[in-house]
């Protein structure tokens, strides 16, 4: 499990880079966009080199736009339950029928499609979750299971945003972030820079591999990155090496 995780600066920038990535490397992906609609993330990955709409079309992507499907949760009648149900009910809490749409989403198939390399899931971000009134416990619970289908079972991989409020009374989303990174092998965390703003360097990215699994073996390995996005790409560099500052 990859973990993307960002405070005092959008993240979204390694959304998208893991999107474009794992279409160009033929994977089957599963997408649950929470935060921007389709054509967005299609502009932004048709800059990346990659058609959304064409990987869609082909059966590779399988995207649920949670803007757009928020809406039919409300005025349209769903005749089975939808993966956003949870959206309707007294108590949210249920993400089963979000973790059935996963699997399902995901789940080989032998009736002569294209056969893709390993799944992925993506989830941009597991923030809203909490803003819609769901627990920790429950998002937890359900990347749980997704762990369990996709990296388990399937041998794919599971990435998810998770937004770092530093808030230290939001209780709530500090259990999600502390969860989640205890489950993940990679910890992706872009930080925006103590100094403020700079339009040389946008932020700096830690990356920190772990070993959940193996509690015995060798300590955690990290690294710290400056970065600056572009319009196309986005250029990392080694604290003080920025062009413009050389």
């Amino acid at each position: 499990m990859t973990l993307l995780c960002d405070a005092k600066t959008d993240g979204s920038f390694l959304v998208h880079h893991f999107l474009s990535f794992y279409l160009k490397a033929n994977c089957k992906v599963c997408f649950v966009a929470l935060v921007q609609s389709f054509s967005h993330y299609n502009i932004v990955g048709q800059k990346l080199g990659v058609s959304l709409t064409m990987a869609r079309e082909r059966g590779q992507l399988i995207f649920l736009e949670g803007l757009k499907s928020s809406v039919d949760v409300f005025f349209q009648a769903q005749e089975e339950p939808h993966p956003l149900q949870f959206l309707r009910e007294a108590s949210a809490g249920n993400l089963e029928p979000l973790y059935q749409f996963v699997r399902e989403a995901l789940r080989p198939v032998d009736d002569g499609e294209a056969t893709w390399k390993c799944p992925v899931l993506l989830v941009d971000d597991l923030s809203v979750l909490l803003s819609l009134g769901l627990g920790a416990v429950a998002v937890l619970d359900f990347i749980h299971y997704c762990r369990a289908t996709v990296c388990q079972e399937l041998k794919g991989n599971v990435v998810a945003l998770v937004h770092d409020s530093g808030d230290a009374e939001d209780e709530e989303n500090n259990i999600l972030l502390y969860g989640l990174s205890h489950q993940s092998h990679l910890i992706l965390r872009a930080e925006g820079l103590a100094t403020g703003f700079c339009k040389d360097v946008h932020g700096q990215l830690r990356i920190l591999w772990r070993r959940p699994s193996k509690p015995t073996a060798r300590q955690d390995q990290s690294l710290t990155y400056q970065y600056k996005i572009q319009d196309r790409s986005v250029s990392f560099f080694a604290k003080g090496m920025s062009p413009a500052v050389l």
